[in-house]
Order: structure tokens, then C-alpha cells, then sequence
């Protein structure tokens, strides 16, 4: 029997996580020492393959300063031999993206962006690598939260049904999988639910092998199998790397030994890229001249553990927008605070990247009416599986939801139940408002018969920054305004 050992390593959601951290003594992660594990493997085996499934922007003042350029300039050297576009390519504009794609020396690949005018790919779909006498399908899907990221730019759309992207694989399959086409494997960003849906609509006959995947951050100890195909995340950020080994048998071409592990990446399994540690460093440089300055200090360590309950720092960022504004309740996203944990000394990076998402601030009228449909709507079923939009919401609301009756049982603002014929003031962000008919079931057009809405701050990070630099000993607790029942 003829057989060929096939080493895959892959990541996903970078998220500008390029320096490292101090953990029980030992340097974890950074970018240096995932390229030196790269390295190492990539010496060690002799057929290997790196791949990235999406998300290698923002999250950090090296990303952001730079709009990507610099983050580009660093995977240049990381050299991952695919990746996939993630939601938070995006970020800095389609046309950006696409800048920085003739800036990458690897191939970025997508099959369900397109230009809606003439229904154009917006990238190439797929990638076939040579190697070790074996050739590879590489297609990338990506999720459709892009549509939100880009609800400016119309010209651009994806396709949003994951039964539309199950088709458009099976299009690329029908026409560019041959018989000398070994393995196929899908670079997906689009969650780990939607992986699973997705498994199980491929047609067997178009011969996936693999869903390496990215999105929703997923730590696993082993493969999920659904419908014979092995699905897979590492994570986020660059602490591990997720690493197949296989033995693929090149008479039957199939997969006769799978195994797959998430390796941490640590002082114990590799050492640092010096070159990648050289050019980090002068990024870093930079951005620590601008950035490395003290803006306030907490009275103690704030938490954000997760997006889909009350959290720390969710009130404190909630309130500090709400603070002497013209609205009655500011709905801050949960997805926009990124960090886990801050303070107590907070210098300005910290607060830059925790809420990298600048943007404008709206206020709209609602009826109460309006108001609980929208909460129901923000605590449905899929909510607790992190794949919808959450919120935290600012002093003097209190929410009780029953999740086995699906029933909001208190709604109350100021200590009195929110009536359905009284008007509340909320202030959104604005890619919440730019989506708010998805986001909260009720139509935008309806909410502005009761008043026109208008942009009442140009920048979040303003409100912030200013709030920040004249209150000192800042606290927050988990008091109750969000309780949900089992």
C-alpha cells in the first residue's frame, strides 16, 4: 500500500493577538513563537501545510494603527500557505481588503463573496496545492455576519443561506475536483453550528474531507464528526495551533489515519521567529510611543467573561455612554468589548483595544411595545449559543427572561414596568442601528415614525477616552439588570 504522511497545522482568529503573555512562569503564545512552531514542524515533517481560517484583523493598536498593513506585513512572514477572508477582514472597508490582498504573499481565498451586480466572485474560491504527490481542493466560505460588516458598500453580498453556500461548494467541486484531486477540505469562517449544518447538507459525492473552521472560538479536545467529516477549530488567537497528521493512501486515494491534536504554543514546544520577533518589535516600538500612556486606573480588575450575561465591565462601558447624555438607555454590544478582564491601570492601548469598533452613536424612539420585542428578540433560543447579536444595558433597566417559556417577566426602567404605550430613548452603535432590522425584529421604518433618528456622538472611543480621563477608581458590579431564568 502506498502512503503519504500529510502534516495540516491551522489557526483562525488571530485577532492581532501577536505579543505574548507571562502564564504560571512561562511565556505563552505570541506570533514569534507560532511561527516557530510553524518552523520547527515544517523542518521536522516533510510534507506540511498551514492554513488560516479567517480573522487575522483587529483586536490589538498594532492591527489597528497600521489598518491591517501591518498585520499583512507579519503573516507575510508567519507565511501561511491558504487562508480564508473572516468577518473582521472587512472592518476596514471592502476596497481596503482587497488593497491588502495584493499585499499578501499568500492566497486569500473566498467562494461566497461577490458583487452583487453581476454576481462576480469578489476573490478566488479555491486553492490547489502540490505537495508530497498529492493535490489539495482548498475552498473558503465565510459567515454571514459579513453583510452587517458591510451594509454600506452595496454593491457587495454574500451568500447568506448555508444552503447556498452548500451549493456553491458543490459548483466548485463539480467543475475543479478531479480524479487527481486527493483531498478536499473547506476553510470556513462561518461558526461551529453552522459547520455542523453545514456537514450535513455536502452531497458525499463531492468528496470534502475536511472543515477546518473559524468564528465562534471554539476550543476542542478532538475532532466533531458530523456525517464522516472531522470539523475542527484552534481557538483563538495565537497560544495554540491546531495540527492534523494523516496517512493518506494514494492507491485508493483516501484517508486511511486521521489524528488530530490542539497543541499549545509555549517555551516548551517552540522557540521564537527571530525574524518575525525583529519586525513585531518595530511595530511595537511605534505603537508603544503613541500608546503607552496611563488614561485612568479601576478600583480593582473588571470582567467581561462572556457576551450572553450581565457583565462588569458591560454596565461600567453602558453607564459611561449613558453619563450626561440626551437618551434614557444606552444598548451597548457585547461583542464590542473584546477583552476578558481589564485594569486596574488602564494605559491608552488597553482602552483602544477593548472597544476597537469606533464608530458614530444613534438615538431612536421606541414604544415600550417595541422595546420588549426587541429584548425577547435579543434573548431567543439562539442567543445562548453566542451566534446573535447581545447587549448590556445601562442604570435603571431590569430584565427577567424564563428561558423554558420564552417569556420576558419583568421590564422595568427606574423601578416602574415599562408600559407599551410609553416612549423610551435608546442610543445604539452604529453597526447595530445600520442592522437593526436584523438584529432586533423590528422594522427600522416603523421605529421612525416616532421620531427621526440622528447621530448624538461621531466617535464611541471619544465618549470613552473623555469619561476615562475625569473619573478615576472606576467600579462596576453585576447588579441584576439582566436575569435570566432556566
Amino acid at each position: 500500500m502506498a502512503k503519504t504522511k500529510l502534516t495540516i497545522l491551522h489557526s483562525n482568529d488571530l485577532h492581532g493577538d501577536f505579543l505574548p503573555v507571562v502564564q504560571d512562569g512561562q511565556e505563552v503564545g505570541g506570533l514569534p513563537r507560532l511561527s516557530g512552531y510553524v518552523k520547527k514542524v515544517r523542518a521536522e515533517e516533510k510534507n506540511v501545510v498551514y492554513a488560516v481560517a479567517g480573522d487575522m484583523f483587529r483586536g490589538s493598536v498594532i492591527d489597528s494603527e497600521y489598518l491591517g498593513l501591518s498585520t499583512i506585513d507579519l503573516m507575510n512572514t508567519l507565511a501561511p500557505d491558504v487562508a480564508t477572508v473572516g468577518n473582521h477582514e472587512v472592518d476596514y472597508g471592502v476596497a481596503h481588503l482587497l488593497f491588502l490582498e495584493k499585499c499578501a504573499r499568500f492566497p486569500l481565498i473566498n467562494a461566497n463573496l461577490i458583487i452583487t451586480m453581476n454576481n462576480t466572485r469578489l476573490f478566488e474560491p479555491y486553492y490547489i496545492m502540490h505537495i508530497g504527490g498529492l493535490e489539495i481542493l482548498f475552498i473558503g466560505i465565510l459567515t454571514e455576519e459579513v453583510i452587517s460588516s458591510t451594509k454600506t458598500e452595496k454593491v457587495i453580498g454574500t451568500f447568506i443561506d448555508i444552503e447556498q453556500a452548500a451549493k456553491e461548494i458543490g459548483i466548485i467541486c463539480d467543475n475543479y475536483r478531479t480524479k487527481r484531486t486527493d483531498l478536499v477540505v473547506l476553510l470556513t469562517h462561518i461558526g461551529i453550528e453552522d459547520d455542523r449544518k453545514l456537514a450535513k447538507m455536502l452531497n458525499p459525492d463531492w468528496g470534502v474531507d475536511l472543515i477546518i473552521g473559524g468564528h465562534t472560538h471554539t476550543f476542542m479536545e478532538e475532532p466533531e464528526v458530523v456525517a464522516g467529516i472531522p470539523i475542527v477549530q484552534a481557538g483563538c488567537g495565537c497560544k495554540q495551533i491546531g495540527r492534523f497528521d494523516i496517512e493518506f493512501n494514494t492507491d485508493k486515494q483516501k484517508i486511511v489515519k486521521c489524528d488530530w491534536k490542539c497543541v499549545p504554543i509555549n517555551e516548551n514546544t517552540a522557540d521564537n521567529d527571530e525574524i518575525l520577533e525583529a519586525i513585531l518589535d518595530k511595530y511595537k516600538d511605534q505603537t508603544d510611543a503613541k500608546y503607552k500612556r496611563i488614561v485612568t486606573h479601576f478600583a480593582r480588575k473588571l470582567t467581561h467573561p462572556t457576551r450572553t450575561q450581565e457583565t462588569e465591565m458591560g454596565n461600567l462601558y453602558s453607564d459611561l455612554m449613558q453619563w450626561e447624555s440626551s437618551f434614557d438607555i444606552m444598548m451597548f454590544g457585547s461583542g464590542s468589548i473584546r477583552k476578558k478582564e481589564l485594569g486596574p491601570l488602564i494605559e491608552y492601548q488597553d482602552m483602544i483595544e477593548n472597544t476597537p469598533f469606533d464608530d458614530v452613536l444613534w438615538m431612536i424612539k421606541v414604544t415600550g411595545a417595541q422595546f420588549k420585542r426587541m429584548v425577547k428578540y435579543i434573548f431567543r433560543d439562539e442567543a445562548w449559543d453566542g451566534h446573535t447579536e447581545f447587549y448590556q444595558f445601562s442604570k435603571g433597566v431590569r430584565l427577567v427572561y424564563r428561558k423554558s417559556t420564552h417569556t420576558l417577566e419583568e421590564c422595568s426602567f427606574n423601578g416602574d414596568p415599562v408600559e407599551d404605550e410609553q416612549t423610551l430613548l435608546i442610543a445604539l452603535q452604529n453597526y447595530h442601528y445600520a442592522n437593526f432590522d436584523e438584529f432586533f425584529n423590528v422594522p427600522l421604518a416603523e421605529v421612525k415614525k416616532n421620531m427621526k433618528p440622528r447621530v448624538v456622538a461621531t466617535s464611541v472611543n471619544n465618549i470613552i477616552e473623555e469619561y476615562f480621563a475625569t473619573h478615576q477608581n472606576l467600579d462596576a458590579q453585576v447588579e441584576g439588570r439582566i436575569v435570566i431564568l432556566e
